[in-house]
Parts: structure tokens; sequence; C-alpha cells
């Protein structure tokens, strides 16, 4: 809050400026006992990569493993659905790491609802199709 010295100085400068050197903040201020109003922001949509780079994020941090692949970004009600491959075991060679598809959920604003693993699988096999460790 803006002391009453300072809000009588503001009316007095604008006062004396008269209409043209007016701050309309500074009117505001006066007007509403001294809190600057917050500006307005835009709202922007999210897009299906900023949607995709948000739940990929949020699913490494969560797991605390390497993040391999987003898998899939789709629109779902109100928000967005995003599937993310994360390297649950690395092993030598490579072929042999076992991998899991992670679905994220979120709102429209990008902000984590909820997260849960599908499943599990090695690399080079199916993706959580038949006979895929669990």
């Amino acid at each position: 809050m803006v002391p009453p010295r300072r809000r009588a100085r503001d009316t007095r400068a604008a006062e004396r400026h008269g209409r043209e050197g007016f701050d309309e903040r500074a009117q505001v201020m006066v007007e509403d006992g001294g809190r600057v109003p917050e500006p307005r922001r835009r709202r922007r949509a999210m897009t299906a990569v900023t949607a995709g780079e948000r739940g990929l994020r949020y699913i490494a941090d969560l797991t605390m493993r390497d993040a391999e692949a987003v898998t899939l970004v789709e629109p779902a009600d109100g928000g967005w659905t995003v599937h993310v491959e994360i390297v649950e075991d690395h092993r030598i060679p490579s072929s042999g790491d076992v991998l899991a598809v992670y679905e994220a959920e979120l709102d429209e604003e990008g902000n984590l609802l909820s997260y849960r693993r599908l499943g599990r699988y090695r690399r080079g096999t199916n993706a959580l199709g038949e006979g895929s460790p669990r």
C-alpha cells in the first residue's frame, strides 16, 4: 500500500499537470488506495509442440530417468495427453535396455494433472505389445 503522503503528492502532481500530462496509472493508484492494477496477460493456447515439451520435462523430472522420446501428443478434454518413452534400465549392449511408456495429462495451461506408467518393454521389441515385460 502506498503511504498517504505519497498518494497526496501523486494527486497534487496530477492536478498541477492537468489532463495532458496525467498518468492514468497514478489516477488508478489514487482511486484504488495505492494498489497498482495487474496487467492483463493474454493467454496463448498451448500447441502440440509446447505440450510435448512440457510433458517430457514433467515425466523426466518425476521419474528421475533419461527421456528417450515423445511418442504421442494429442488434445484431450480441456488439455493434452502426452506419452513419453523413458529408459528404465540401461544394459550393455543398449539393445537390451528396458524402456517404459508414461502418460502425462496436462491442462489447457500446461500444468501437470496426472501421470502414470502404461507399461515396460525391451528396446527393439513391439512397444507394449504381447509378450512385453510389464
